[in-house]
């Protein structure tokens, strides 16, 4: 049998990683008791990330904590620098936290302030002035801190004015506030000050590119998705080819009075008056009264009279012993001016009237006619 020198052995029996390892802590500089695993953040500073949808658009920042700890008046233009500091001739914002870089991600192109950026996720730094503070989003979001930062890697840069409160904020936060359907404004605070930003997303642009998206999955076999995209593109005043060929295509798979009526309304906007009633006397014959009878207010309220007439007089021929289709028409009468008519059909509504609140709702038209 050969004899193995332990070298030869090591190599040859799979040892190669220990020896490697050996080798490795002999002779660098790593410390056996580098810290390998997961532990809490230095310095007292704890790690946090909060995101929130801005209408389709997700907003997230991870960033760190870090406390006052009783340095109030030493935070801002003291642990905070004023203005960039430098570092070996090279100009380093605040990290906007502590620890690693702030980050700030969005998922779509968003509007900050008036600055259109576009979607990412970016590191976020702040030149801190007492009069204003320059928020920074670099297309680097990777590096530690700040000591990495290079101008040349920003995407935007964006002036505010920073607020003075009179509570204590202990550890930096930020927060949404003041949120709508397309817009929040950030809150960066720290001790007593507070640093704000508005973020504005198109909502009609990233709701289009959503619908877009999803309908060429499998929803776009579902006639439900055809239509809810095409009453949005009505609702939204987009009429075009194809709001019409989406509503005639749900209205076709899947006919009731809510496609059929959808389908009316676009060809009636389009300028097709006689298709419209044409679509619209199938509609009622799929909708129930008060279907009919709410979508004809809602041409009524529009000021569309000779529309509300022709649904408001299919709903009563179809259904002519209902105090809804009588109250209809009565509607119809008074809005076009011909009390007389108003009156009689609102007598006949009160002839079906089944219970007080209908009576009540008849009676209340009465008033108003007289």
């Amino acid at each position: 049998m050969t004899n193995k020198t332990p070298a030869y052995f090591l190599f040859s029996t799979g040892y190669m990683p220990v020896l490697i390892f050996l080798a490795c802590m002999l002779y660098s500089n790593i410390s056996v008791t580098a810290q390998i695993l997961t532990v809490p953040a230095n310095g007292g500073s704890t790690k946090a990330m909060i995101s929130e949808r801005i209408g389709l658009t997700d907003v997230s920042i991870h960033y760190g904590r870090p406390a006052v700890k009783g340095r109030q008046g030493k935070i801002w233009g003291g642990i905070v620098p004023e203005g960039f500091g430098k570092d070996a001739g090279r100009p380093q914002p605040w990290r906007a936290g502590a620890n690693e870089n702030t980050t700030i991600a969005f998922s779509t192109d968003v509007i900050i302030e008036n600055t259109p950026v576009p979607k990412g996720k970016y590191g976020f730094f702040v030149a801190y002035y007492p009069d204003r503070c320059i928020l920074i989003f670099s297309g680097n979001s990777n590096s530690w801190g700040s000591y990495f930062y290079d101008e040349k890697e920003d995407v935007a840069r964006i002036t505010v004015k920073p607020l003075t409160t009179e509570s204590l904020q202990e550890r930096l936060s930020y927060t949404f506030e003041h949120q709508t359907d397309s817009s929040a404004t950030v809150l960066l605070s720290w001790e007593y000050k507070v640093i704000p930003f508005r973020v504005t997303a198109d909502l009609q642009k990233t709701q289009l590119a959503s619908f877009k998206n999803e309908l060429r999955t499998d929803k776009g076999f579902d006639p439900a998705a055809w239509l809810q995209y095409a009453d949005y593109l009505t609702d939204h005043g987009l009429l075009s080819d194809e709001a019409l060929l989406y509503a005639s295509n749900a209205a076709q798979a899947s006919p009731s009075f809510r496609s059929l009526s959808l389908l009316s309304d676009i060809l009636y906007k389009a300028g097709k008056n006689k298709e419209a009633d044409s679509v619209m006397r199938k509609a009622v014959y799929f909708g129930n009264p008060y279907q009919v009878y709410y979508y004809a207010l809602g041409q009524l309220k529009k000021n569309e009279l000779s529309r509300a007439e022709m649904i408001f007089k299919l709903n009563h021929d179809k259904e002519p012993e209902l105090y809804i289709t009588n109250l209809g028409l009565a509607n119809y009468y008074k809005a076009a001016g011909n009390n007389k008519k108003a009156r009689q059909q609102a007598h006949k509504a009160l002839k079906f009237a089944a219970t007080p609140n209908q009576k009540d709702e008849i009676n209340t038209l009465l008033k108003a006619i007289e």
